[in-house]
């Protein structure tokens, strides 16, 4: 009975064989840029926007679409493509730009710089609130009870930095621009082509296999290997929808191609999810008369935001508007990994264009500090107590 016993030691102490393991969490995909998501782990990149990065939870996923309704005069949705762009050119990361209004040339040429000196103390500091001075006669405007209260932080900053800043009073210096890797798809210089059976017009076809193309040969769904290091594509593809591309979904109620945008992005996510990619599209949804196509093209979407700028409407002169540029709204953020999405804090959301930067803050608007506020007399105040119409003070049980 004891050499059985002696073996089994012997056994167990030099072969160390079981079944059991340690459970070790997968290696990440280590990619400049990048940093995976808190929430369901997905791979993120920043949006060149630490606020718009901090709305839509933590950053752009890979593998995802992100959908900007323009403005009316395609001012900051352009800008947001810009910080988009100038992001990847820092980070490294592969561009594919394509437009059919202006020359990718021209979009590339007005990225912004970034800025080299650490100011997230300064974004940091922005919404934190200030003790206020006794001997500053504007600190008693409000009641003396709310004096000493904490500002309301405006601003959305997060505490881990993500990303980089850029100053939009500069553009990006040649050499830099130079040295990133960049795709380009005008449409106007395109060859047609031939339609055969697919539902799509000639100019969206064309982009699309522009798009399949450089993902195959760059090697970015795995396909072929990456020659240095595993990298990004980023897709910016400007004013989808227009004319430009073809397309009469901005023209009339019933349009002959109202699927062909819907087709588009459909086909589009599906090279998006089966590769290291991201894009981001920007649509006139003011010119698109039908709605039920609009909401197709949002749900087609990861995340879809909308710019509301002030330019040209009643807001601009409003004095409760004065501080800010337009509202942003945030239709709809992606559900990965999990069966619910990030919720965030607020929706009043507004963005204002500093000197320097782009911003988007919390819509905190002033406090009525007019002489004229009405006040409820007694009556009135018996009244919303329970009493009943004829101003009777008792209340009834």
């Amino acid at each position: 009975m004891a050499a059985p016993m002696r073996g089994m030691a012997g056994s167990s102490n030099t072969g160390n064989t079981t079944s059991f393991q340690k459970k070790t969490h997968s290696k990440l995909v280590s990619i400049p840029g990048t940093r995976p998501s808190v929430q369901n782990g997905q791979l993120l990149v920043s949006s060149g926007v630490s606020s718009l990065d901090y709305v839509i939870g933590g950053g752009l996923a890979v593998g995802t679409l992100l959908l900007v309704e323009e403005d009316r005069f395609d001012s900051y949705s352009r800008m947001l493509l810009k910080y988009f762009l100038a992001e990847g050119v820092v980070c490294g990361h592969e561009l594919f730009l394509a437009s059919a209004r202006d020359h990718p040339d021209e979009i590339m040429q007005e990225l912004p710089s970034p800025i080299v000196d650490d100011v997230a103390g300064i974004k940091m500091s922005e919404g934190q609130s200030q003790p206020s001075d006794p001997e500053n006669p504007d600190t008693m405007k409000i009641a003396w009870r709310y004096q000493n209260q904490p500002r309301v932080q405006t601003a959305l900053v997060s505490s881990m930095r993500f990303g980089h800043y850029y100053d939009v009073s500069k553009t990006m210096e040649p050499e830099l621009q130079q040295a990133a890797k960049c795709h380009r798809f005008y449409q106007l210089q395109e060859t047609p082509v031939t339609k055969g059976s697919s539902p799509l017009p000639s100019p969206y076809q064309a982009l699309l296999k522009s798009i399949q193309t450089v993902i195959r040969k760059e090697g970015f769904d795995g396909s072929t290997p990456q020659s240095k290091v595993r990298n990004v594509l980023r897709l910016g593809l400007h004013s989808l929808g227009s004319v430009l591309w073809g397309d009469d979904v901005c023209c009339n109620d019933n349009p002959a191609h109202c699927h062909a945008l819907s087709t588009f992005l459909y086909a589009l996510r599906g090279l998006l999810r089966s590769s290291l990619s991201v894009a981001i599209v920007t649509v006139p949804s003011h010119l698109i008369q039908n709605r039920a196509v609009m909401g197709r093209i949002i749900r087609l979407s990861d995340t879809a935001i909308a710019l509301e700028s002030f330019r040209g409407s009643e807001k601009e002169t409003n004095p409760l508007y004065k501080d800010y540029h337009g509202l942003l709204h945030v239709h709809q953020l992606p559900r990965l990994n999990c069966l619910s999405c990030e919720v965030p804090d607020t929706k009043d959301l507004a963005f204002k264009l500093k000197r320097k930067q782009f911003t988007i803050e919390r819509l905190h608007l002033p406090p009525d500090l007019s002489e004229t506020v009405s006040r409820v007399s007694k009556t009135e105040l018996a009244a919303g107590c329970g009493s009943t119409a004829t101003g009777n003070k008792h209340l009834d049980f």
